[in-house]
């Protein structure tokens, strides 16, 4: 990993050019503050001169406590929000333009926290052909879209049934097949497990992990959960509207004392490994499954 022009991290092809799916350069955004007359009160900087890039088929995780920035970042990947000052590309397209929108939303989908919100059929496989019908594909190949994605998020047998009579999991591996059926490049997953329980979290983490493996499809994680982002191949954390650590998951969570000052926890394996460090065994930072500690533990006898 070595760092571009932007500051940001992408992989250089031989030939010396990155090829990056998201580039982001210099990336402020400014909401603005208004009274109850609605007259601009002021401006609250969200994100603040993020650069970073991602390449295709990465699986990305960024992480940051409520208020650090990352979901205003999320929401310029798909252009629901365009910044203020600097630049975000996705898939060779500048959001700032207008005309590149369109193109933009197809080659990133969004799938946020509350999986009711997004989806509005009355059957399954009709909420899931929504997005590829809007779109204008043929209705044969709709089908097949709806029955590849709905196969791929481990839903199909679910395809008659009312969303409104599933788990919250089940409901948010929908929304994520929904999206897959417009066949976007990189999928951003907004805390897609938030409302979620553990078994809904670990259903939904699965789903998108199995995206990027099989169909190699970019996905974008972001979550406060530390559970969910050790298999990342890179892992940005945010505070306060920036960058402020970033590596992959072993490298991050090695720090475990930082990520305490940035008021994040770390996987519970990580932070029985570190206590145990501490207390005087040779154990390497930054283990991640319990697998791993086990085999750090064999070699301790």
């Amino acid at each position: 990993m070595q760092q571009d022009e932007t500051g940001g991290y992408g992989v250089r092809t031989g030939n010396g050019a990155a090829m990056n799916i998201i580039e982001t350069s210099h990336l402020s955004y400014d909401y603005i503050r208004r009274d109850e007359e609605g007259n601009v009160e002021g401006t609250t900087r969200a994100v603040s001169d993020v650069s970073l890039s991602v390449k295709p088929g990465d699986f990305i995780a960024i992480l940051g406590h409520n208020g650090s920035g990352k979901s205003t970042l999320a929401k310029h990947i798909n252009a629901l929000l365009l910044p203020t000052e600097g630049t975000i590309v996705v898939d060779g397209k500048d959001t700032g333009r207008e005309e590149n929108i369109w193109d933009v939303r197809q080659s990133a989908g969004m799938v946020f926290q509350n999986p009711d919100n997004q989806i509005i059929g009355q059957v399954v496989e009709e909420d899931v052909g929504f997005g590829p019908e809007n779109m204008g594909v043929p209705t044969k190949e709709i089908w097949e879209r709806v029955e590849e994605s709905l196969k791929a998020v481990g839903m199909y047998a679910y395809r008659k049934h009312s969303p409104n009579k599933l788990s919250g999991g089940q409901k948010q591996r929908v929304s994520i097949a929904g999206v897959l059926a417009m066949h976007p490049k990189c999928i951003v997953l907004d805390e897609p497990t938030a409302m979620l329980d553990p078994n809904g979290r670990k259903d939904v983490i699965r789903a998108a992990r199995a995206l990027n493996d099989v169909e190699g499809v970019t996905v974008i994680l972001i979550t406060h959960y530390m559970e969910e982002v050790i298999y990342a191949d890179h892992v940005f954390v945010m505070d306060e509207g920036k960058v402020v650590l970033q590596g992959t998951p072993k490298e991050v969570f090695s720090q475990v004392e930082r990520l305490k000052e940035l008021r994040l926890d770390v996987p519970q394996v990580t932070l029985l490994a570190y206590e145990l460090r501490r207390s005087g065994l040779p154990l390497p930072d930054g283990i991640l499954t319990a697998d791993e500690l086990t085999e750090e533990l064999k070699k301790c006898r």
